[in-house]
């Protein structure tokens, strides 16, 4: 009796786990995630709830992260990645039957993925730094049915190159460099796609190799866990009142911090920029284009029960900010009627009116030349690539790759070019002026698909941008 009840609950749960994987993939269809017949096919066939065991069925096949495996101070360090995230990144791969892929950063399902989709002619090699984890994904892989990946353990900084060349390279961590061996190990025409963080801005970018370089062909914002091994770089952290409110800086920490004690007890500043926004709205590209022509660009990092009447009398800052010596400005939105918010600028310090002026300024020509555009394109160029060979825009040196982000120039011929500098901000804002440009606004709302949002600020939210060759 106990064997017939036993059969009947793993027909019943094969059951519920066959309607919940129709009902997500049909989901994923709907949202414009998946967009080829191959990657749906693949979405049908692979079994999640297997590589999910911590997770009930049903949120084995909801549509977010499953998180593994933690820190000693409780941080994700491994999860098996929401699935909008890898049907997007699955599709932006371009894979192919017969095609080989190389996946780092191992969970098991998402290499399940694209064997279903390279077929029994292709081949993938997963790769992750911790043996606890590719034990995992070896074993669940070949209980799925799916033992002819191929799963490694070592520093996947270095690649694969005894199984290369790469049709396409995924990366599942975030990274803030390209290392030389993920381009030589692609073939010309390939495929990176990766989660890349420019400023602190996580943004997941299919990165299209051509010769030594690479140049972005669709971008999007997306949140991964932090690389480890070779490709780790945390950022720093410099605290302005105790544990609650600090600066995070990725790769321009202020060369005297001291500077910035006691900050916030001074005279706050306040910029209204008259650049609105219905809720719910994205406004990834406003980030992005301020860590462009900022080079002091950070994230202003608030603990949920801080006490920010200081900070901001009404909305929490969504995180933007910048400091200039023993300044900073950052930015929050708050309600001004119903349905609309406006961006306002604050700053501390004794060049607090002049770094909110500059701050807002930016805000403004964002609004004016690119809040509806395209976004930038992004290069990347081996280390050692003279200036001359670069694409114009803001470039970011990392240790491997020089990481150009090219903006679009403004319909007007004759508007300014964008460089990067709180000088440079003043002096386009007065040639603005003169030409009556300051101060318009768009009241048209920016596509965006929100997954779970704070006020009228959007979080984990899917734009993808796609470019032309």
């Amino acid at each position: 009796m106990d064997a017939v009840q036993d059969g009947t609950a793993g027909v019943l749960d094969q059951e519920q786990a066959d309607g919940l994987r129709a009902r997500l993939v049909d989901g994923l269809l709907a949202g414009g995630w998946i967009r080829t017949a191959e990657v749906e096919a693949a979405f049908r066939a692979v079994p999640r709830h297997l590589f999910t065991p911590e997770a009930s069925l049903e949120a084995a096949y909801a549509d977010t992260v499953v998180r593994t495996k933690f820190d000693a101070d409780g941080a994700a360090i491994s999860s098996v990645s929401a699935p909008w995230l890898q049907a997007t990144m699955i599709e932006q791969a371009r894979l192919t039957a017969g095609m080989r892929c190389l996946e780092l950063g191992s969970g098991g399902y998402n290499a399940a993925l694209l064997a279903e989709v390279v077929g029994p002619a292709g081949e993938v090699t997963t790769i992750d730094i911790d043996p606890e984890i590719t034990d995992r994904a070896a074993r669940f892989l070949a209980t799925a049915g799916y033992g002819q990946v191929q799963v490694l353990t070592r520093d996947g900084w270095h690649g694969a190159a005894e199984h290369a060349p790469f049709d396409a390279i995924i990366v599942t961590a975030q990274a803030v460099d390209i290392p030389p061996a993920w381009v030589d190990q692609l073939v010309d025409d390939g495929r990176l796609v990766i989660p890349l963080r420019l400023r602190g801005l996580s943004r997941g970018i299919a990165f299209e190799r051509h010769g030594s370089r690479l140049v972005s062909r669709e971008t999007q914002m997306c949140g991964f866990v932090r690389m480890q091994g070779a490709g780790a770089s945390p950022m720093r952290r410099l605290a302005l009142r105790g544990g609650e409110i600090a600066l995070r800086f990725d790769g321009n920490y202020p060369a005297q911090p001291e500077l910035f004690d006691g900050i916030l007890d001074s005279p706050r500043v306040d910029v209204w920029t008259g650049v609105r926004i219905p809720p719910i709205t994205s406004f990834d590209t406003l980030k992005l284009w301020l860590a462009t022509v900022f080079d002091d660009y950070c994230e202003l990092d608030v603990a949920k029960d801080a006490a920010i009447e200081s900070l901001a009398p009404a909305g929490r800052p969504p995180g933007d900010a910048i400091v200039n010596d023993a300044s900073i400005a950052y930015l929050t939105c708050p309600k001004i009627a119903e349905s609309l918010h406006e961006f306002r600028v604050h700053a501390f310090g004794p060049d607090a009116t002049t770094l909110a002026e500059d701050l807002a300024d930016q805000i403004r020509i964002w609004e004016r030349d690119h809040r509806n555009g395209p976004g930038p394109r992004i290069t990347a160029h081996p280390l050692g690539t003279p200036d001359h060979d670069l694409p114009p825009g803001h470039t970011l040196d990392r240790a491997h790759t020089r990481i150009t982000i090219t903006w679009p120039q403004p319909a007007d011929p004759g508007a300014p070019h964008h460089g990067s500098g709180s000088g440079q901000a003043r002096s386009r804002w007065a040639w603005e002026r003169r030409q009556g440009h300051a101060g318009q606004t768009v009241d048209s709302v920016t596509y965006c698909s929100t997954r779970t949002r704070s006020g009228p600020f959007t979080r984990g939210t899917q734009r993808v941008s796609r470019e032309r060759p």
